[in-house]
C-alpha cells in the first residue's frame, strides 16, 4: 500500500504562484510514476502532469510552460509548481502513484484563483 499526502493549496490571486507537494509513505519502491491530476467544479477530471521514476516528465498540452513537476527522492516527495495562474485553475489538485497494477491517490488539495 501506498499513501500520498497532498498539501500547498490555497487561496491565491492570478498571475501568483504556489506549489503544491505529495508527500509518498508506504511501498513506495513499487510505484513506477508519479503524477496530479486536477478537478475543476463540474468538470471531469484530468491529468495535469507526471514524472516517471527515471524522472521523464510529461505534462497536458494546456499548462505547459505553466506546470513544472519535479521531486525529491530523498524525501520521497513530487512537487507541482504553478506559475501565472489563472481562474481556469481553480480545482481540487490529486496526486496519484501508479506501481504498474493500479494506482492511488491522495486526498487531494483545493487551490482556488481570484481575478
Amino acid at each position: 500500500q501506498v499513501q500520498l499526502v497532498e498539501s500547498g493549496g490555497g487561496l491565491v490571486q492570478a498571475g501568483e504562484s504556489l506549489k503544491l507537494s505529495c508527500a509518498a509513505s508506504g511501498s513506495i519502491l513499487s510505484i513506477s510514476a508519479m503524477g496530479w491530476y486536477r478537478q475543476a467544479p463540474g468538470k471531469q477530471r484530468e491529468l495535469v502532469a507526471t514524472i516517471t521514476r527515471d524522472g521523464r516528465t510529461e505534462y497536458r498540452v494546456s499548462v505547459k510552460g505553466r506546470f513544472t513537476i519535479s521531486r525529491d527522492i530523498a524525501k520521497n516527495t513530487v512537487y507541482l509548481m504553478i506559475t501565472s495562474l489563472q481562474t481556469g485553475d481553480t480545482a481540487t489538485y490529486y496526486c496519484i502513484g501508479d506501481d504498474g497494477d493500479g494506482q492511488y491517490w491522495g486526498q487531494g488539495t483545493q487551490v482556488t484563483v481570484s481575478s
